[in-house]
C-alpha cells in the first residue's frame, strides 16, 4: 500500500504534511507499522504526528514509548490526536511525559479529591494538613507550579478520559475529577494569595480571616468542563477583626486567588474565577460575611438566584464556614418555588437565553440553543425545585443524578430519562472532546471538516475502529437536539408545574395532618373518607404509589373547584385502581398538558362520565389528546361495526359489540363536550351518528337473525322521527322511529310484513334488553315507534304503499307536523329516497289552511295541559313548560308547514336551521328568532347537563342548589352563578313565551 493511502486509511487530513513530518529524522528507526497503529487510534492523527515530532525533539526517549505495541503506546497517541493544547503543554513541560507511563484501562478509577488537594497544595509548598494553608512560593514562581501542577491532572484525566471503553458512561466521573481538580486549584491560589497578603498585612490578621470559596454552576455541580469559568462566591468571617478590616483582607484573599489562577505568566493562565453569582453581581462586595448573604437572600434576592444556588457547594477554604453557607441557604433554594411567579420566572429566563444567542451562533450552538444543555438542565432544575421541597431524594446538585432521582420518583417517565439522561451525557461529551482540544471555552459545533472528522472519532469509545463521516455526527446531533427540545417543552411548561410550585411543602408532602385540614378548607364534605381513598392510593414503596403521592397535592386541587368533590376523588380512585399498574395512566396526568385537569374536572361534575370512565378506564387515555376526543364520524363507526359483526356471528356477542361502541362514543363526546371542544350543534350531531350506527347495526343483526330461519324476503327502512331525525339529541334522548318495508320482487305482501314485523321487534329487542353479562353503566337506547300512523294501535311496519294509502285518506295535520322531522337512517336507500319523496309533499304542503293551523293550535293547547306532570312548575319545565322546547319547536313547525311549500329553505328536519331560515325570509323579526334560538339553545343545555351530573333524563330547571350550580358549570357558567343561570333562563323562557303567543296564536 502506498503511503499516501496509508495516510488516507488512517485519517489524515492534510496528505502532504502528514508525508513530510513521517520523514522527520525525529521518526529514523521507529517501525511505521507501530507509528500507524497508534495513528488509527487518534481523534486527530495530523494533529498526533505533528506533536510527537516535537515532543522527540524535546525528549528523545520518547522514541520507545511512540515505537511500542499499542497496549503500551495507546494513551501517548490518543491524548496527542485529541489536545493540541495538552500537547503544547508537555512541549513545555516534558519532565511531565511519564503521564503517559501507565496502563490504559477501560474502567478509570476517578482521582480522589484529597489526593488532587494535596498535589496541588504541595505544588506550591503549602501544607495540606494545615487549618489554613500558606504557600512557601509566592508570585511568578507560584503561578507558575500551580499551573503546571493542574495541568498535569488534566493530562492524567485526559488519559483515563480517552481510553475508558465507554466514554458516555465516565463523563459523569471527568467531569467531578474536573471539578475536584479546580477546587484543588483555587484551594493552592488561597495558599499562594495568603502568603502574598501576608506582605501587606500583618500574618496574625490574615491568619484571623476564615474564606470559603463556593462553588458555583457546574463546578458546584461537579460537572464541570475541560475549559469553563469556575464560578465563586466568597464568605468570610474573623474572630478578633471588625467586619471592615476583615472585608478588606478578604477581598485581598478572593483577588489573589484570581491573580494566581488567571493573571499573565510563563505558564498560561487557567481560566477565569467569576463571582458574578454573588449577590448584587458586580455592583456588589467581592466578599461578605455569612450574616450579610443571609439578609441579601431573606430580602433582595430574585427567583434565579436560588436556581443558581441549587449547585452551591464549598470547594475551597474553610471547609466549615463553608458547610454552615450551605446549611444557609438549603432552606431558601427549597422554598423558592412557593415565591410569587416562580416557574414563569424560570420559564422566562429559558427563553432569553435562547433569544439572546448570536445570529451567526443560533445553528452551531451546543449550549445554549434550542435542543441544547441548557435545555436539559433548565428542566431538570425546575423539575427539582419545584418537587424537592417536599421529596429530599431529588436534593442532587448534579444533572446526571437528578434526572436518574427524578426518574425513581416518578417525576419524569422511564423512557423520558432515559432519553434525557443519554442526550445530557451526549452533548457533554462533544463539548469535552471539542474543549479538550485547544483547551478553549467554547460551546460552538465545528465547521471545518477536518475539526468535525476528529470530533467524530474522539467521541467514540476505544473500541470502536471504524471512523465516521462528519455527516454521521451531525445527524446524531440533530437527532439528539430534537429529542432534548421535544422532552424539554413537554416537561418544561407542565401546567402541573405551575400548580406544584404553589404548595406548601407539607402540602405537597400530603401528610395525613395536612391532609386533613387542607381538604376541609378545600371544601371537601367527608374528609376523613377522602383520607381514606388518599391513602389507599398512595400506601406502599410502588413507583405507582410515588407517582400519586405527587400528583394528587395538585388533583385535589382541581377536584375540589368541581361542585362535587367526594365524588370526584372516589371516581377518581376508582379509576386509578381499575387501571391497575398499567404503564401510561399515571405517566400521561403528569406529563399532558389537559389530562390531569379534563380528569378532576369530568369526576367531580358528571355522574354519567364518572360512572362510563369507571366501566371503560382506559377511555382516560383520550384525554391528553383534543384528536382522541374528536366524534367518529358515523362513516367510521360503521366501519368498525360490520368488522366486529363479520367476526361475530352470535346475535347476542354481536350487539354486545355494537352496544359497547355506542357507550364508548357516547363518553367520548360527553368527555369532548366537557373540554369544550364541540358546540351544541355538534354534540348533537355526534350523538345522533352514534345512535344511528347502533340502530342500523341492530337492523343488519336483526336480518341476519330472521334470515338465519330462511331467505329474506323484504328490505327494512328505519325513519328517525323528533329530536333524533332534527339530529339535535341529548345525553338522555330516546329513539323516535317509523319503519317501512318493501317486499322483494315476487314475495307476497302478506309474508313480506310478518318478516318485516320480526325484523321490527328484533331491533327492539336487541338495543334494549339486558345482555348477560350486564354492559355497565350503558345509557340503554330506548326505541319509540308512537309517531306512526294510527299512533300506538297502527301497525309496528307498514310498506311504502300502505304509508302512502294512509296518508292520502287519513292522515291528520299533527301527523305532518311530525313528518317535519322524518330523516331515514337506516336500511334501504331506494326506499329512503322513495319515503322522502313520498312525505315531502305532506310535511311541505303548497298551503295551509285555516283549519289545518286552528287544529295545530288546539292539539298544542291540549299539549300543554295534559302532558304536564301533575304538580310540575310551568315555569321551570325545559320541555313543555312556559317558553320551553315545545314552544320554540311547534312555533318554528307550523312556520314550516305554511310556508316550506314555497320557500325550500325551510325544508329542514332541524330547528336551528329552519328558524334562521323563517328569519331571513321575514316570518320572524331578527331579534325575535335570536331570543327563540338563545332560549331553546339554552333549555337544550340544561336537559342535557342534567343527566351529565345525575346519570338521569330530567326536563326540569333544578330547584336544588347544588344541582343548579353543577348545571349552571356545564351550560358554562362560572363558578357560583347558579343563580344567574336561573335567572337568565326564567327571563329567556318567559320572553320566548310572549313571542311564541304572538307568532303562533296570533295573539
Amino acid at each position: 500500500m502506498s503511503l499516501a493511502r496509508r495516510l488516507i486509511s488512517a485519517g489524515f487530513s492534510d496528505l502532504e504534511k502528514g508525508e513530510r513530518f513521517l520523514a522527520a529524522r525525529e521518526l529514523e528507526g521507529i517501525d511505521q507499522e507501530a507509528l500507524f497503529a497508534g495513528f488509527h487510534l487518534a481523534a486527530s492523527p495530523d494533529t498526533a504526528l505533528q506533536s510527537l515530532v516535537r515532543l522527540i525533539e524535546k525528549h528523545p526517549d520518547l522514541r520507545k514509548l511512540a515505537a511500542a505495541d499499542i497496549d503500551t503506546s495507546e494513551p501517548l497517541y490518543r491524548v496527542l490526536g485529541a489536545s493540541e493544547a495538552l500537547g503544547e503543554f508537555l512541549i513545555r513541560h516534558p519532565e511531565h511525559l511519564d503521564a503517559f507511563e501507565v496502563v490504559a484501562s477501560p474502567e478509570p478509577v476517578p482521582a480522589d479529591a484529597r489526593e488532587l488537594r494535596a498535589r496541588l497544595l504541595r505544588s506550591v509548598q503549602a501544607d495540606p494538613k494545615a487549618r489554613r494553608p500558606v504557600a512557601g512560593l509566592s508570585g511568578p514562581d507560584a503561578y507558575a507550579a500551580l499551573r503546571t501542577a493542574y495541568r498535569r491532572g488534566v493530562v492524567d484525566l485526559a488519559v483515563k478520559d480517552l481510553c475508558a471503553a465507554d466514554p458516555l458512561d465516565f463523563m459523569p466521573a471527568a467531569g467531578a475529577e474536573l471539578a475536584d481538580l479546580a477546587g484543588a486549584a483555587i484551594e493552592a491560589a488561597l495558599a499562594v494569595s495568603r502568603a502574598e497578603a501576608g506582605e501587606q498585612f500583618s500574618a496574625a490578621e490574615v491568619a484571623d480571616v476564615g474564606l470559603a470559596v463556593i462553588g458555583m454552576g457546574k463546578c458546584g455541580a461537579r460537572e464541570l468542563n475541560y475549559i469553563s469559568d469556575v464560578d465563586v462566591i466568597y464568605v468570610i468571617e474573623a474572630d478578633e477583626l471588625d467586619d471592615a478590616r476583615a472585608n478588606t483582607i478578604g477581598t485581598a484573599l478572593a483577588t489573589g486567588i484570581s491573580r494566581a489562577i488567571m493573571s499573565i505568566g510563563r505558564e498560561p493562565g487557567l481560566w477565569e474565577v467569576d463571582a458574578n453569582l454573588r449577590p448584587e453581581g458586580k455592583s456588589g462586595p467581592l466578599v461578605r460575611t455569612l450574616a450579610s448573604h443571609q439578609s441579601y437572600y431573606a430580602r433582595w434576592a430574585e427567583s434565579w438566584e436560588f436556581q443558581a444556588l441549587l449547585k452551591a457547594r464549598t470547594i475551597a477554604g474553610d471547609a466549615e464556614l463553608g458547610a454552615r453557607y450551605e446549611a444557609a441557604v438549603l432552606p431558601l433554594i427549597w422554598g423558592s418555588a412557593n415565591r410569587e411567579g416562580f416557574v414563569e420566572s424560570v420559564q422566562a429566563m429559558r427563553r432569553r437565553v435562547t433569544d439572546n444567542i448570536p445570529a451567526d451562533e443560533e445553528q452551531r450552538q451546543i449550549k445554549l440553543g434550542r435542543g441544547g444543555l441548557r435545555d436539559v438542565e433548565f428542566t431538570v432544575q425546575l423539575l427539582q425545585l419545584v418537587h424537592g421541597k417536599a421529596d429530599e431524594s431529588l436534593r442532587h446538585r448534579d444533572t446526571t443524578s437528578a434526572i436518574a432521582a427524578l426518574s425513581a420518583g416518578g417525576y419524569i417517565g422511564r423512557t423520558d430519562a432515559a432519553e434525557f439522561d443519554h442526550a445530557y451525557r451526549y452533548l457533554r461529551l462533544l463539548e469535552h472532546r471539542i474543549q479538550l482540544f485547544q483547551l478553549r471555552r467554547t460551546h460552538l459545533m465545528p465547521v471545518r471538516d477536518d475539526a468535525l472528522r476528529a470530533l467524530a472519532k474522539a467521541v467514540l469509545g476505544p473500541f470502536a475502529r471504524e471512523r465516521p463521516h462528519p455527516d454521521a455526527l451531525l445527524a446524531a446531533w440533530q437527532k439528539t437536539k430534537r429529542s432534548v427540545r421535544e422532552l424539554h417543552e413537554r416537561i418544561f411548561y407542565r401546567p402541573l408545574l405551575n400548580t406544584a410550585a404553589k404548595l406548601s411543602s407539607e402540602d405537597a408532602r400530603l401528610t395525613p395532618e395536612a391532609a386533613q385540614g387542607r381538604l376541609a378548607a378545600l371544601g371537601y364534605l367527608d374528609p376523613q373518607g377522602a383520607m381514606r381513598h388518599i391513602e389507599a392510593l398512595t400506601a406502599g414503596v410502588s413507583r405507582r404509589a410515588a407517582l400519586q403521592r405527587q400528583l394528587l397535592p395538585i388533583l385535589l386541587g382541581w377536584l375540589a373547584d368541581g361542585v362535587d368533590p367526594d365524588a370526584g376523588l372516589l371516581g377518581f380512585r376508582r379509576v386509578s385502581e381499575a387501571l391497575g399498574t398499567t404503564h401510561w395512566y399515571l405517566g400521561m396526568l403528569r406529563d399532558s398538558t389537559a389530562a390531569a385537569e379534563r380528569l378532576c374536572h369530568v369526576l367531580s361534575n358528571s355522574r354519567l362520565i364518572a360512572d362510563l370512565l369507571e366501566v371503560s378506564p382506559e377511555s382516560v387515555a383520550w384525554l391528553g389528546t383534543d384528536k382522541e376526543l374528536a366524534p367518529l364520524e358515523f362513516a367510521a363507526q360503521w366501519l368498525e361495526i360490520t368488522s366486529k359483526m363479520s367476526r361475530h356471528e352470535n346475535p347476542e356477542n354481536a350487539m354486545r359489540l355494537i352496544r359497547l361502541i355506542r357507550r364508548r362514543e357516547i363518553l367520548r363526546v360527553a368527555i369532548a363536550d366537557s373540554a369544550g371542544l364541540l358546540d351544541q350543534d355538534q354534540v348533537g350531531a355526534a350523538l345522533a351518528d352514534t345512535d344511528r350506527a347502533a340502530v342500523l347495526g341492530a337492523l343488519r343483526v336483526a336480518e341476519g337473525i330472521v334470515a338465519a330461519s330462511g331467505p329474506l324476503k323484504t328490505s327494512v327502512l328505519v325513519v328517525a322521527m323528533g329530536r333524533q331525525g332534527g339530529r339535535e339529541i341529548g345525553y338522555g334522548s330516546d329513539a323516535d322511529v317509523m319503519y317501512v318495508y318493501r317486499g322483494l320482487p315476487g314475495v307476497p305482501d302478506e309474508e313480506a310484513q310478518n318478516q318485516a314485523a320480526q325484523m321490527v321487534g328484533h331491533i327492539s329487542n336487541l338495543l334494549t334488553q339486558p345482555l348477560k353479562p350486564a354492559i355497565l353503566a350503558e345509557r340503554v337506547l330506548m326505541v319509540d315507534a308512537d309517531l306512526r300512523p294510527e299512533g300506538k294501535s297502527g301497525a309496528m311496519v307498514r310498506s311504502l304503499n300502505s304509508y302512502a294509502e294512509y296518508y292520502r285518506r287519513w292522515s291528520l295535520v299533527w301527523e305532518a307536523q311530525a313528518l317535519l322531522r322524518a330523516l331515514p337512517i337506516a336500511g334501504d336507500d331506494e326506499l329512503a329516497d322513495d319515503f322522502v319523496e313520498l312525505i315531502d309533499p305532506i310535511r311541505y304542503p303548497a298551503e295551509l289552511s285555516e283549519k289545518d293551523v286552528r287544529e295545530i293550535r288546539r292539539v298544542k293547547a291540549r299539549v300543554e295541559s295534559e302532558r304536564l306532570p301533575r304538580g310540575a312548575d310551568s315555569a321551570r319545565h325545559l320541555k313543555l313548560g312556559r317558553g320551553g322546547l315545545s314552544d320554540v319547536e311547534w312555533l318554528v313547525q307550523l312556520l314550516q308547514l305554511q310556508h316550506a311549500g314555497k320557500h325550500p329553505e325551510l325544508r329542514t328536519t332541524s330547528t336551528v336551521p329552519a328558524l334562521e331560515a323563517a328569519a331571513s325570509l321575514g316570518f320572524l323579526e331578527p331579534d325575535e328568532a335570536a331570543l327563540l334560538l338563545q332560549a331553546w339553545r339554552l333549555a337544550s343545555r340544561i336537559r342535557s347537563a342534567n343527566v351529565i351530573w345525575t346519570g338521569r333524563a330530567s326536563d326540569v330547571l333544578p330547584s336544588s342548589r347544588r344541582d343548579l350550580e353543577a348545571v349552571a358549570r356545564w351550560c358554562g357558567y362560572q363558578p357560583g352563578n347558579a343563580a344567574a343561570l336561573e335567572e337568565d333562563y326564567l327571563r329567556l323562557s318567559r320572553r320566548t313565551r310572549a313571542v311564541f303567543e304572538r307568532v303562533f296564536y296570533g295573539q
